[in-house]
């Protein structure tokens, strides 16, 4: 299980076979198959634990505050304070707000500001599809390219598919495919009613519509 977008490709040994008119045919739909969201509660996505981020930010905060106190309780102590915060005070109170380096550094922190609350606010994980829950207290989860895999694999069982694509968005499955034989339309009929099975037997909290898009090799050289 695992962002991105699932995308995944495979083919048979190329079969080539012309149309009726010598062209190179092609077939689309957007699948019979509409999805409906079902009843079951669980359906929200999974949220990252954001390690990374919030180990960086911790352990900055960290240092920060530990040069500080340690700062602080220098000059109690009755000892001089550090030069790096004397430097520090001097240039907060001696440099206009319209200064470059005030400026560049003002917008260095609000990106790293808005990142963060970016980061608060966002689930992240996109990778993963919320699967309906069997039980109220377990939450089950797919990666995009198990999924892929799945309908790329039932694909290739229909009659006539050379080869195929699969593109798995959070809403939406694009699949893509070869067919050295038989008529277009036929494959693609079969392919919506196939995919369609197939997109319901992943067990999906909020399953993908489906198009499907047929077409004949192309010609080489």
């Amino acid at each position: 299980m695992s962002e991105s977008q699932g995308h995944e490709s495979t083919q048979r040994l190329p079969v080539m076979e012309k149309t009726a008119d010598g062209g190179l045919g092609q077939s689309s739909s957007a699948a019979a198959y509409e999805p409906v969201d079902e009843p079951h509660g669980g359906g929200g996505r999974f949220w990252s634990s954001r390690r990374v981020a919030a180990g960086v930010v911790a352990t900055l905060l960290l240092i920060g505050a530990g040069l500080f106190l340690y700062d602080i309780a220098a000059v109690r102590a009755h000892r001089p304070a550090m030069q790096w915060r004397k430097t520090l005070a001097r240039q907060f109170a001696e440099r206009p707000l319209d200064d470059t380096w005030v400026l560049v550094g003002a917008g260095v922190v609000a990106v790293i500001g808005l990142w963060l609350l970016v980061l608060a606010t966002t689930p992240g994980m996109r990778g993963v599809l919320t699967m309906r829950p069997a039980h109220t207290d377990i939450r089950a989860g797919l990666h995009r390219v198990a999924a892929s895999t799945v309908l790329r694999h039932r694909a290739m069982e229909v009659s006539g598919v050379q080869s195929v694509r699969v593109r798995l968005g959070r809403r939406r499955a694009d699949v893509r495919v070869v067919s050295h034989f038989r008529e277009l339309d036929h494959v693609r009929a079969d392919l919506d009613a196939t995919l369609a099975d197939a997109v319901r037997g992943l067990g999906l909290h909020r399953p993908h519509s489906l198009s499907v898009h047929v077409r004949r090799p192309g010609r080489k050289g």
